[in-house]
């Protein structure tokens, strides 16, 4: 009983991990039931012993999504410390922009939460506000302590301008929309390796 007992949990995590996946790359709406379960080796029929409805798998996917970026091992995280320069560099990079599977889910999924029900955006909007205490506490650490606004602009210049860069066809273009959200960010902000935290503030 154990051995199947683990073998479900590990199969369940699995679909949640696909799904977290897919759902960034194509959208909640992108990837059905049956293409999910046939990816993780898994029959279509099975997939109600894991979840009560596709809505249940929508909601620990999304978290699952964001709790990834959150940990610092997303395609938009920086390989070195974590200061506002490196952050935005990572972010607004052209491997983000290529990765979407494993890059920031609240740019790969904010027009389809904005659609969604209301657990799925109190969910999204717990991680936007985690994800702008982040980037504050960065600000603050260059003086501009309590710096809400600054924050928040900052949030929508990466994630606009990484959604943007993704859905132009010139990819000269796309790159010129990275660059130029960088040059923007950074313009001013000196040398700032001290100012550093010990998880990324964007998922």
């Amino acid at each position: 009983m154990a051995n199947s007992q683990e073998e479900k949990s590990r199969n369940h995590d699995r679909i949640v991990e696909i799904a977290a996946r897919r759902f960034r790359e194509a959208g909640l709406e992108g990837a059905s039931i049956a293409d999910l379960m046939k990816e993780a080796g898994l029959t279509h029929g099975g997939f109600y012993k894991h979840f009560d409805s596709r809505d249940a798998l929508v909601l620990e996917a999304m978290a699952a999504a964001l709790k990834s970026g959150s940990s610092g091992n997303g395609s938009g995280a920086p390989k070195g410390a974590f200061t506002f320069e490196s952050i935005v560099e990572a972010y607004l990079s052209k491997r983000h922009r290529d990765k979407v599977g494993s890059g920031c889910a609240v740019t790969a999924l904010m027009s389809d939460v904005g659609r969604a029900d209301k657990e799925t955006k109190a969910l999204f909007t717990s991680q936007v506000r985690r994800n702008l205490e982040g980037i504050g506490a960065l600000l603050a650490a260059e003086g501009r302590k309590g710096d809400k606004h600054a924050a928040i602009v900052a949030l929508c210049i990466m994630t606009g301008a990484l959604g943007l860069s993704r859905a132009v066809s010139d990819d000269k273009l796309s790159i010129e929309i990275l660059a130029s959200a960088r040059e923007f960010l950074l313009a001013g902000s000196g040398d700032q390796s001290s100012n550093e935290l010990d998880v990324p503030p964007i998922a």
